[in-house]
């Protein structure tokens, strides 16, 4: 996550992930399976969309459109909304956070946008890749995947910034998260248990793989030709090690008994929140306010 200003204000440098979207994916097909005594290949049928399909991820792209509504009814920019703006709705700041102890921003920053650019390449990727996951994880799964590594993308960012730069980065947007959600993606699409032709989730694997590489690979390169939009690549980071790590315990919800994939849904969000709230206090420890004063 990151934010981006044509003009920054002195002390605050802009940063903003630029993610490109992935194929669009919907979710599964089914199969049909033939009668006993029929020899036809089975019947490929589509499953019926509405719009409790997938209602975590509507809800979660209602929620930052909102927000950046809400941003412009304020009077903040359509393009590139300032510092003073960002941080008023809640955008990401080291500062603010480890200082003034203001640690809700580790949540508020993954739904501020910096312009109607940025919240549009966001969503888009956020649509697809919650289309395909929300099948796998259920609705609350998609939730916790998206606020937790969120955080820890917005955690690493700033522990980054505070050892490597000035303390007084402006992250905002939700890029950390959907890096999160794909890395749930590739550790639940190789899964055994799902019941779709392998051909099909190897393409599905394959296609998120490719979103996640070619992202990564656009944000720290354009540090090294020194692009004017710089890329927030430690909140890439973060949220895709966070979903990674979310993802270990679980099983996709599709092909598996109830009661095991709601038990390992519940390890995996316990352990990723003691994770993030002891790598939160670590930070407070090795970032008390008194370093401040020498920033």
């Amino acid at each position: 996550m990151g934010s981006f200003s044509p003009n920054p204000s002195p002390g605050y440098p802009a940063q903003t992930p630029e993610i490109l979207p992935p194929e669009s994916q919907a979710g599964f097909d089914s199969v049909r399976d033939p009668l006993p005594g029929q020899t036809e290949a089975p019947v490929r049928k589509s499953i019926k969309r509405s719009w409790a399909y997938a209602p975590a991820t509507y809800t979660l792209v209602g929620i930052n459109c909102a927000v950046f509504l809400g941003m412009l009814f304020t009077h903040a920019s359509l393009m590139a909304p300032n510092v003073r703006q960002l941080l008023l709705w809640g955008a990401n700041n080291p500062y603010q956070v480890l200082y003034y102890g203001e640690w809700w921003r580790i949540v508020t920053a993954m739904f501020v946008h910096v312009g109607i650019i940025h919240l549009a390449t966001n969503m888009w990727c956020l649509w697809n890749l919650g289309l395909l996951g929300e099948p796998l994880i259920g609705p609350f799964g998609v939730l916790a995947a998206y606020v937790l590594s969120g955080a820890a993308g917005n955690l690493l960012s700033i522990g980054v910034d505070m050892a490597f730069g000035s303390g007084s980065l402006v992250g905002a947007g939700a890029s950390g998260a959907v890096f999160g959600i794909a890395g749930v993606l590739i550790l639940l699409l190789k899964s055994p248990r799902l019941p779709v032709p392998p051909s099909e989730l190897a393409g599905l694997r394959r296609m998120v793989i490719y979103f996640a590489a070619i992202n990564f690979v656009i944000g720290f390169g354009s540090l090294a030709v020194g692009t004017a939009v710089r890329i927030d690549n430690m909140a890439h980071l973060g949220g895709f090690l966070g979903g990674i790590l979310f993802a270990l315990p679980l099983v996709p919800k599709l092909g598996s008994p109830k009661p095991l994939f709601l038990l390992r849904r519940r390890v995996a969000i316990g352990m990723m929140t003691a994770v993030l709230v002891f790598f939160g206090f670590y930070l407070s420890s090795v970032f008390p306010k008194s370093v401040w004063i020498t920033r």
